[in-house]
């Protein structure tokens, strides 16, 4: 009885999947267009001779890559026309994510949104580069230029993004810390303990897409966005109950009201207080946070 062989063009992709998956997501900030990439990407995997592929992973990349940039491209212009503010779809993560460091910064909802303000080309090749250490001359394969404006593009886009995306890096548990004393004001609507944990410029942004209610703006200032955390739970008179849960690497917090899941908040620290707070509540955007989503950089 012959045993059932995969054949190999199944076994490399599968072999580098994760990988594919963490790439198309870190680029497009959307678990669903990630799969959607992945599923172009096997197409045209498929119908590749491997045999003559010297370097499997790097050519899948530059697949993925490719799917990325196209869909980048249209979600840009569907973005613009998204109702209130938009986030990152939140993925629950495995143990090994929040573990390396430079992955966890990667994938943070911080630093996503930091990306969401390059342009298409600009946001593949830092990543690429940036997070994924690929080679000029690969990338330049992959977006269709050369070496030389692919470094430009590089540079430009580090210039970018440093001079937005957080300076301090703060522990797993002073993240941690804080985000327990949010938790417990936030249960007992306790203002008082929601100012001594936020920082004075927190800005809080909530994703409703839509479909749920959610500040249609970013509300700044530690007064301001206690106020509405409190102010909001009592007016829809609901029991609060939140639990710890780990998304995108970070602790982050899960929602219930009245007994329903409403969504996922995570959370970016400063100098062991609360500076962001990222709320996502549009259903769409909540079906990776039950069972977690392998990541990997190799």
């Amino acid at each position: 009885m012959s045993e059932h062989r995969t054949d190999p063009a199944t076994e490399t992709f599968v072999a580098h999947r994760n990988l594919l998956f963490t790439v198309a997501y870190e680029m497009l900030g959307s678990a669903a267009d990630a799969e959607d990439v992945l599923q172009e990407t096997w197409l045209r995997w498929s119908e590749v001779d491997v045999e003559q592929v010297r370097d499997e992973r790097a050519y899948l990349v530059r697949i993925t890559t490719r799917q990325a940039l196209n869909r980048l491209r249209t979600v840009k212009r569907r973005r613009e026309a998204y109702v209130g503010s938009w986030l990152p779809e939140p993925l629950l993560t495995t143990p090994d994510v929040a573990e390396n460091v430079e992955l966890a910064e990667s994938v943070s909802m911080a630093l996503m949104l930091v990306l969401e303000t390059l342009s298409p080309t600009e946001r593949v090749v830092f990543v690429l580069r940036e997070v994924f250490d690929v080679s000029y001359d690969e990338i330049a394969a992959a977006v269709d230029k050369s070496p030389a404006a692919v470094r430009q593009i590089a540079h430009r886009a580090r210039q970018h993004v440093d001079a937005r995306r957080p300076r301090e890096v703060v522990s797993a548990s002073e993240t941690r810390a804080a985000l327990e004393s949010f938790r417990r004001a936030y249960e007992t609507g306790d203002v008082q303990g929601l100012l001594d944990v936020l920082a004075p410029h927190v800005v809080l942004m909530a994703d409703g897409g839509g479909v749920k209610r959610a500040a249609l703006r970013p509300i700044a200032g530690a007064d301001k966005v206690a106020r509405f955390i409190v102010g909001r739970a009592g007016k829809v008179g609901a029991r609060v109950a939140v639990r710890p849960t780990v998304v995108n690497g970070g602790p982050a917090l899960a929602v219930q009201l009245d007994g329903e899941f409403d969504g996922v908040i995570a959370i970016r620290v400063e100098n062991a207080r609360i500076a962001g707070l990222y709320y996502v509540r549009n259903p769409e955007k909540l079906t990776r946070v039950d069972s977690a989503t392998p990541l990997t950089l190799r």
